[in-house]
């Protein structure tokens, strides 16, 4: 059973953490291109990928209890509680930083005229670039710097200092 926690606590943070990280960019380069549809789109996908690493959380307390005796391992040694406590902020600046700023820039690309396709009209490109001011910063600092907490995190994983 402990191989089987251990398998499912590597396999969420892999196929769920790791997207909840990357989605905002791929968010950042659909605002450069005035698609607010897609920056939704992207917006809802960040928030349930946020919500859905949580599973990857509850495989880790999962994998530290079932943990045999020789390693000793408890909420006591400072690379777990630490690595909880920076995955909480990553967690947070995603959901409360990250994703309504991506959900605002959309609504401020909707609010400027598009052409055809659903872009934003070349011929109002300077409208256009300041919604895009409007959250790109927010998007870009949030995201970069839950990426980089999450990467500290697997850092200590690995590492336990």
């Amino acid at each position: 059973m402990n191989t089987l926690i251990s398998i499912l606590h590597i396999g969420t943070a892999v196929f769920i953490v790791g997207p909840m990280a990357i989605v905002p960019m791929t968010a950042m380069r659909a605002l450069r291109a005035g698609n607010a549809g897609q920056v939704r789109t992207l917006a809802t996908s960040t928030f349930v990928l946020s919500l859905l690493s949580l599973l990857t959380f509850l495989f880790g307390f999962g994998a530290m209890g079932m943990a045999p005796k020789q390693y000793d391992i408890s909420f006591a040694d400072t690379w777990i509680w630490l690595s909880i406590v920076l995955y909480v902020v990553a967690l947070a600046i995603s959901l409360f930083v990250v994703v309504p700023s991506m959900r605002r820039a959309a609504s401020a690309l909707d609010s400027a005229p598009t052409d055809v396709s659903g872009r934003v009209s070349p011929a109002v490109a300077s409208d256009a670039a300041a919604a895009r001011k409007s959250g790109y910063a927010a998007i870009s600092a949030g995201s970069g710097v839950a990426s980089l907490l999450l990467v500290i995190v697997v850092i200590l994983m690995i590492w336990k200092p």
